[in-house]
């Protein structure tokens, strides 16, 4: 019990800065006996107070950003209820082969956002073109893929979410931050509500992830906020490398 509520306290600091606070929790979860479909359906829910006391946290970088987290949020409501089904249609492994090269690739673009912006900015420069709120289609349906893969698994979740929104919209990396937190939410409250319907929990598990994640997502925004824009990006390319050399051992 106090292995799986300080994962929990860890996932929801980690996931309100970075994301991929699920390769924490996932592996206590096993090593406390679960099958990994009930591990991972209760680290779903388990793990919402977290994601919306990390959105809490963040609500100065929320700010004025309202339409573009309806919009994106609904995508986000979508794909999540998608990944959720695939959970309990497909084989455990189903995904093993992808995630990697998605992590690995969001990666790629969290620490060369910096060059890809300017890259950007200098072809609108040339064309004219001036840079949509809401990312456009393009982003759009790249979230919402994202998040079919979030209501599936969640680990890197984030970091997907940080580098597809880097790419495509002019914002400093502490806002897109607040608007990942507001999606993971989304993503987590809807596959565990449709998850209660369809799955078994351990609920002595789901409680005691949901009073660490709910403190941790609170105390890890706060420090969080405080980080410079290098920091933070350095922060999550470190835990992304970490998440992608344990993906690519299990």
């Amino acid at each position: 019990m106090a292995a799986v509520f300080t994962a929990g306290v860890g996932a929801g600091a980690i996931n309100s800065v970075v994301g991929s606070g699920t390769l924490i929790t996932f592996p206590v979860l096993l090593a406390t006996g679960l099958p990994p479909v009930t591990a991972t359906v209760s680290n779903a829910l388990g793990l919402i107070p977290g994601s919306i006391s990390g959105a809490i946290g963040y609500r100065e970088e929320l700010r004025g950003q309202r339409r573009r987290v309806l919009k994106l949020g609904s995508g986000a409501l979508v794909g999540g209820l998608a990944g959720a089904t695939l959970l309990l249609m497909l084989p455990a492994d189903a995904f093993e082969t992808i995630v990697p090269v998605l992590v690995g690739l969001a990666l790629l673009l969290v620490a060369f956002q910096p060059q890809i912006g300017r890259l950007v900015q200098r072809r609108r420069a040339r064309t004219g073109a001036s840079p949509r709120r809401d990312g456009g289609p393009l982003l759009f349906g790249g979230l919402t893929l994202a998040s079919v893969y979030g209501g599936y698994f969640t680990a890197a979740q984030g970091i997907i979410y940080l580098s597809l929104m880097g790419m495509l919209l002019d914002e400093p990396l502490q806002r897109l931050n607040g608007v990942k937190n507001v999606l993971a939410a989304v993503v987590n409250t809807f596959a565990a509500l449709f998850f209660l319907f369809a799955a078994d929990f351990e609920w002595t598990a789901v409680g005691l992830l949901a009073v660490g994640s709910g403190l941790g997502g609170y105390v890890g925004a706060k420090v969080g906020r405080r980080f410079s824009p290098a920091v933070l990006r350095t922060l999550v390319v470190t835990v992304g490398t970490v998440a992608l050399v344990q993906l690519l051992l299990r």
